[in-house]
């Protein structure tokens, strides 16, 4: 067995704010090593090779249900309380045939064409953002623009009430966050708020039906042989969370990575039809989600050279992925034309992002507008005070200030 010789602590403080270098060192000593997370203490694999990633993500050996573990693992063991089972009965954490019966059930909110058909609000949410900004002279962007525009439009899109949308935020910042000192405490008290409310949301569409996402998903869970409550619950954590999370650290995320490569900034400005191939670079070169959610060996199973033992869990690293020399040229090279590039910063097989269509839309309008109207964008602090957030799940800044 490949065991973690803190050789690769992931999680130190100078890791997290540049990641790659330890990265690439793991792709050419140890592609699947066995490591330890110091939050819970539970083993966890780490695959960082873009083939090997592709394999795991194909991989039906591995499961995403953790009821499916033997007894006493620690992963079945984190998730026995009852709120972390309600708000994980979703399709992310489900094997076929119920992923397959998950994913179907909202699959049509999120098709290219109703995607598309998003596009006149998405640009008006944006400017309305935009006006409010420039008054200001200098903002976070995250707080100020990357946020409140796909929280928006998710929230709109289910037919949530956007005025709650900061307290999603500090429910889904805290769930995605690593517990501090091992204390799952303000984490499991997020995971009860935010249940609860999701079951005040579902009780009101009940008796005040709308033309939306969430009047759907109520009506199905009342046939009774699609939805069960639980797994209501579970989906609309899942949608207002990844709904939004991701589209804020893509459109942050690739703002800084533009203002790090001034000549690229240049080169979209000038030509703004070169936005959809910037924006996959800027998902390849620093993707919103560093690594995937947990799948798990329900018994022994043999990867790559490597015996994964019954109950432990596997990551694939889509940063590292994408950074693989075997795979990118120059992967170090912010490239906004670079052709192919085929990452993996959606994932792969039947659990790729649901709403990469929605995302890839929001993140294009996003930055063209924003790079349209505020010609003078330039960071308002030095590169190196910028802090990026803790845990390997999610990549993004913490703060991204910039003045116009």
């Amino acid at each position: 067995m490949s065991t973690n010789s803190n050789r690769f602590d992931l999680w130190a403080p100078q890791t997290r704010a540049n990641p790659l270098p330890l990265y690439a060192r793991m792709r050419q000593e140890a592609p699947v090593v066995r490591l330890v997370d110091p939050n819970t203490g539970v083993p966890v694999w780490m695959v960082t090779g873009y083939k090997d990633a592709v394999d795991l993500l194909r991989d039906s050996r591995f499961t995403k249900d953790s009821r499916k573990l033997p007894d006493g693992s620690p992963a079945k063991q984190l998730r026995a309380n009852a709120i972390q089972q309600a708000l994980s009965q979703h399709m992310l954490m489900a094997d076929p045939p119920d992923h397959t019966r998950l994913r179907t059930l909202v699959s049509k909110a999120f098709t290219p064409r109703r995607v598309e058909e998003l596009r006149p609000r998405v640009t008006a949410i944006a400017n309305e953002l935009l006006d409010a900004m420039k008054a200001r002279g200098e903002v976070d962007l995250l707080d100020t623009f990357a946020f409140p525009l796909p929280m928006t439009v998710i929230a709109e899109l289910l037919g949530v009430p956007v005025e709650d949308r900061d307290s999603f935020r500090d429910w889904t910042t805290t769930l995605v966050s690593p517990p501090v000192n091992g204390d799952m405490g303000p984490i499991q008290k997020a995971g009860m708020q935010f249940a609860q409310y999701i079951q005040s949301l579902l009780t009101r569409r009940r008796t005040e039906p709308r033309d939306d996402l969430l009047t759907a998903l109520v009506s199905v869970e009342e046939q009774g042989d699609r939805l069960s409550p639980t797994e209501l619950v579970g989906m609309l954590f899942l949608l207002l969370l990844a709904g939004h999370e991701t589209t804020v650290n893509l459109i942050g995320n690739g703002v800084w990575a533009l203002l790090q490569h001034p000549e690229q900034l240049e080169r979209l400005r000038a030509n703004p039809a070169l936005i959809e191939s910037a924006v996959e670079e800027m998902l390849r070169y620093r993707g919103p989600v560093e690594t995937t959610t947990q799948r798990w060996a329900p018994q022994d199973i043999e990867f790559h050279g490597q015996v994964i033992p019954a109950g432990e869990g596997v990551l694939a690293s889509l940063l590292a992925a994408d950074h693989d020399p075997e795979q990118f040229p120059e992967p170090e090279t912010f490239d906004i034309t670079r052709e192919p590039n085929r990452h993996i910063a959606f994932g792969f097989g039947i659990h790729f992002c649901l709403g990469a269509p929605l995302a890839r839309l929001e993140g294009a309008l996003a930055l063209n507008l924003l790079l349209e109207r505020l010609p003078r964008l330039r960071l308002a602090v030095d590169p190196g005070e910028l802090r990026w957030r803790d845990g390997i799940l999610v990549h993004g800044l913490r703060r991204l200030p910039v003045a116009f």
